[in-house]
């Protein structure tokens, strides 16, 4: 049996390349590919980055997809329908939203793969897919072993993604991570993650991609004593509690630690009330949290979001001149979104606040647009805001200016990084902008599910 694996891309503008920046690899279908028996033949495209040719022999198309790449996911399962190939969708979008998925997919899987791909592959094999495929516990992490040799030939950026765990277990009303875990957050085990890095072909920079990367600080600290001997450069994304542990950020440092990620969200206390984040300003708030994280050289990635019921049109400038005051690293000014399932969905959905039931689905939704009523403001100022900040974060002077703090200077490679990441999301600041969910170039039309499951000749 072979089995063709493909990770969709957000969407595509006519004669314009996929923005460089979203070109990291992609760990779902390697977790997949790590999950296959070594009897089955492997194929993997990315349509971030490749042309998928539809017309190649396969048995099975397995996408994982997420919100933002339902639209285009849907468009690729089309063309193998057309083919009479059959389709299995997984992914957060597909947890959050199996219904939907199905109108598209032969099979859906519900919750996490690692114990359902084995039953998917054998009941494909033998032309008997179910409709759905439900995980209903929690399966091991020992069993994640990505493999990473179907990402030969392909240029992605100089990371490497590793997951160290899953889940969340703070309730943030925005976030998709809080409802398909169920606010549970768990580690692998070490050996599993140790065997994996030492398996990889060593890039500048590691990427734990965990939401929550030190949860738990006594599992967290543990791992790091483990990490020192390896001699990693590394980056993940934490919550702001990280800053109130001496202990755990000396280790995170000695680990290889170059940098973190953290969600500030709001400089509005209202607002982090209403995100459920009011945590934020425990223990002496931002400016106390970043005094303690500079003590240590730490490089910045804060992220702000936009669109609450406390914003108004002050509240861009306002948080622009903070993180340019602050000299963070790099930083993110979104506005808020909401996905399906969260509490901030079925909020403005109750309110009767969206201008779509399925925003990702809509024809005349884009990146970047602002799919529900804010209370002070218009979607459009939203959007507006959204990217004047960015423009301004990422103009030259801040640039500059960002780039003479000490955190940034204190080691060369990352020095060197710093401009040319800031350099790469300067140039992106109105690429992104409406950028289209699915291809434009796409000619076709959705072909739904037929009434009984396809299934391939044996």
């Amino acid at each position: 049996m072979k089995v063709t694996l493909i990770h969709p891309c957000i969407g595509r503008r006519i004669g314009q390349p996929y923005i460089r920046s979203w070109q990291m690899e992609p760990l779902p279908p390697a977790t997949l590919a790590g999950l296959t028996p070594k009897d089955v033949q492997l194929a993997f495209y990315d349509d971030r980055m490749e042309a998928i040719p539809y017309d190649e022999p396969t048995d099975l198309v397995a996408i994982s997809i997420e919100t933002y790449t339902a639209r285009r996911a849907y468009q690729i399962a089309s063309e193998y329908r057309r083919r009479n190939v059959p389709v299995v969708m997984g992914g957060f979008h597909a947890t959050l939203c199996p219904e939907e998925v199905s109108r598209f997919a032969e099979a859906v899987v519900v919750g996490e793969a690692e114990e359902l791909w084995p039953q998917v592959l054998h009941d494909a094999e033998r032309g008997t897919l179910k409709s759905f495929y439900h995980q209903t516990q929690s399966p091991s992490l020992a069993l994640v072993q990505p493999n990473r040799s179907i990402y030969a030939g392909k240029s992605y950026l100089p990371v490497s993604l590793v997951e160290a765990g899953r889940g969340c277990a703070f309730g943030c009303d925005f976030c998709s991570i809080q409802v398909f875990f169920k606010n549970t957050q768990r580690f692998r085990p070490f050996e599993s993650i140790l065997a994996e890095l030492s398996k990889m072909r060593r890039r500048p920079l590691v990427f734990f991609v965990d939401d929550n990367f030190i949860a738990h600080p006594d599992q967290a600290k543990e791992f790091l004593r483990q990490l020192i001997p390896l001699r990693l450069r590394w980056v993940s994304q934490a919550s702001i509690n990280v800053a109130y542990d001496e202990e755990l950020l000396q280790l995170m440092v000695s680990s290889g630690c170059q940098g973190v990620l953290i969600g500030f969200e709001s400089l509005n206390p209202d607002n982090l009330k209403l995100m459920n984040k009011g945590f934020n300003l425990a223990r002496g708030g931002y400016e106390q949290a970043l005094a303690n994280l500079r003590k240590h050289n730490l490089r910045l990635y804060i992220t702000f979001l936009f669109g609450y019921d406390h914003d108004t049109k002050e509240s861009f400038a306002q948080t622009v001149r903070f993180a340019i005051d602050q000299r963070f690293y790099i930083s993110a000014f979104n506005h808020i979104t909401p996905f399906p399932g969260t509490p901030l969905y079925k909020r403005l959905q109750r309110e009767n606040r969206l201008l779509y039931e399925a925003w990702w689905l809509h024809p005349s939704y884009r990146y970047n647009q602002v799919p529900f009523r804010p209370a002070q403001l218009t979607p459009e100022d939203v959007q507006h805001g959204c990217v004047q900040a960015r423009a301004e974060f990422y103009a030259w002077r801040s640039i500059w200016r960002r780039g003479l703090a000490p955190d940034a200077r204190s080691d060369p490679l990352m020095w060197l990084a710093f401009y040319w990441i800031n350099a790469l999301f300067r140039s992106e600041v109105l690429v992104r902008n409406d950028y289209p969910l699915g291809d434009k170039a796409w000619q076709g039309e959705l072909v739904p599910v037929r009434q009984q499951p396809l299934a391939f000749a044996p």
